[in-house]
């Protein structure tokens, strides 16, 4: 792993994190937090950005009488949000380790006070060596002030602490000539952020559930961090050691540069 990688932003998707039940995926779980404990031995501090909160409360609540579509969403977040936080402060803790909770929505990232106090939030979590968990603050973002989906959120964290790589996992190897399940298909291993490849976008994308992000989405998201001078990647968040893999190096994912 190059020695000039200290920040790292990772972004999980609903996908990655459920299975087809919708149910979120205990082993997943573990192995993304080991991972980000192998990095943090390596002096490696890694921002996670975690969706799964909307599914996590709607485990609790099962179906609900709500209707409207943004009311329902916040309340399954509102709910699941310390769901997801009680297990990943337990995987954390196991490997001696302590997290945090930062919910954001998109005014907060716009020049002025609040940006200034995220910046501040990051660098004191950081600077103590505990992992920053982000996610949008679901219960109260809603039209203008919600990102377009985490994938969003995650650039834009990178940005805010100068991260050296942003990782965006998903349950796709990574952006491919066609669908990735068809035989011709080709797995692109790298792209610059003014390489067309937007022709592929229709044909490789894959349907994200519950989840807002998809191919067009990271598409967009990853050239525009490798417009900044971040390296971004995507990769399949379900694949064993992925995230080491990558910082290490390794032929893994599509990966967008300058």
């Amino acid at each position: 792993m190059d020695d000039d990688i200290k920040r790292v932003v990772v972004k999980v998707g609903t996908n990655v994190l459920t299975n087809k039940d919708n149910r979120i995926l205990g082993p997943v779980l573990k192995e993304l937090v080991r991972q980000i404990a192998v990095l943090y031995e390596r002096d490696v501090m890694v921002v996670l950005v975690s969706s799964g909160s909307a599914m996590a409360g709607r485990e609790v609540i099962g179906d609900t009488a709500i209707t409207d579509k943004a009311i329902r969403r916040q309340v399954y977040s509102a709910v699941g949000q310390p769901r997801m936080m009680r297990h990943y402060y337990s995987l954390f803790h196991d490997y001696g380790m302590r997290c945090a909770q930062v919910l954001a929505t998109k005014r907060d990232f716009d020049p002025g006070i609040h940006r200034e106090n995220m910046i501040n939030c990051y660098e004191g979590l950081l600077s103590e060596g505990i992992i920053p968990i982000a996610n949008e603050d679901d219960a109260v973002s809603i039209t203008m002030s919600m990102f377009s989906d985490n994938d969003e959120l995650a650039s834009l964290v990178a940005e805010l602490i100068d991260a050296d790589r942003l990782i965006i996992l998903s349950d796709t190897e990574g952006l491919f000539t066609g669908h990735p399940d068809d035989e011709d298909s080709i797995k692109i291993k790298e792209v610059t952020c003014n390489q067309n490849v937007e022709q592929y976008v229709k044909a490789s994308g894959k349907k994200e559930g519950e989840g807002r992000g998809g191919m067009a989405s990271k598409l967009r998201i990853a050239k525009g961090a490798a417009k900044k001078d971040i390296p971004t990647y995507i990769a399949n968040g379900k694949r064993a050691n992925v995230i080491v893999d990558i910082l290490d190096n390794k032929e893994v994912g599509t990966k967008f540069i300058h």
